[in-house]
């Protein structure tokens, strides 16, 4: 059987689906909700330790989420 990470579509590090953490935004291949990112940021750990500590997440995914939350947060309404 394959790993999680080859069940993750290109290009989309979130989803949401009724099935899944009951609709909750997660990443994408994952059962782990993208605010656990937001929380541990908070709590002071680094990327590489939210990572580590969630091993089905992608550092590379976890960055692109970065960048897309500060984008969004930096455009003027």
């Amino acid at each position: 059987m394959g790993s999680q990470a080859t069940l993750r579509p290109p290009g989309a590090p979130l989803s949401a689906d009724p099935e899944v953490m009951g609709g909750r935004t997660v990443f994408a291949g994952t059962r782990v909700p993208v605010e656990v990112l937001f929380e541990n940021l908070a709590d002071g750990l680094t990327v590489d330790e939210i990572v580590e500590s969630y091993p089905t997440l992608r550092k590379e995914d976890v960055l692109s989420v970065l960048a897309e939350a500060s984008r969004r947060l930096s455009q003027r309404p």
